[in-house]
């Protein structure tokens, strides 16, 4: 372990953190809340469940660091936990749009004008067809290929057997260069 707060690992940072130490906490949040609200930006569309969302991962690190036991990487469980959170927070979003009668206020997923101008440029026009996607193969892509994560860590952020990740990641990918190729891009990936 290095003196410099720089260079220490983000496992010291949890470790350090579940010991009370808030200037620990402080560095996992500034190296790592980007990528979270990012990730949850993708899963939920809202800039603010993005935001309200990211900033409670960081809250649930300061209650379960004593808990977190560096089987996986502080990434995957930050992950994880923003996965879960979004997930919870869509879920109680739609359930009382619909008790409240306004199914008709869900966005509709059609293309904006803004969007179709987008997909000129084929590696946006990609993230525009991820973002089409199921949110099962959606995530998946995601994670794999905007975060660098593992089969297996895929696996560990969402609770399902790694067989599951590579079925999903595989029609992902098979719908995302049918995308690509109606639109008239070629199917290779940019």
């Amino acid at each position: 372990m290095s003196g410099a707060m720089g260079q220490t690992s983000d496992a010291e940072l949890v470790a350090r953190t579940a010991r009370g130490d808030k200037a620990a906490l402080r560095l996992l949040f500034m190296r790592h809340h980007t990528r979270v609200y990012r990730f949850v930006m993708r899963q939920t569309g809202s800039e603010t469940m993005a935001d309200e969302i990211a900033n409670e991962v960081f809250l649930e690190v300061w209650r379960q660091a004593p808990r977190f036991e560096a089987r996986s990487q502080v990434t995957t469980w930050l992950l994880g936990i923003a996965r879960f959170k979004a997930l919870s927070m869509l879920r109680k979003r739609r359930e009382s749009a619909l008790e409240e009668g306004q199914a008709e206020a869900v966005p509709d997923g059609a293309d904006t004008p803004e969007v179709a101008t987008m997909k000129d440029d084929k590696a946006t026009a990609l993230r525009g067809f991820v973002n089409e996607l199921s949110e099962e193969h959606r995530t998946v892509v995601d994670l794999a290929y905007y975060h660098g994560k593992s089969v297996t860590e895929i696996g560990e952020i969402l609770s399902v057997p790694v067989a599951t990740v590579k079925t999903r990641m595989f029609y992902a990918r098979k719908k995302l260069g049918e995308a690509l190729q109606a639109s008239g891009y070629d199917r290779g990936w940019p």
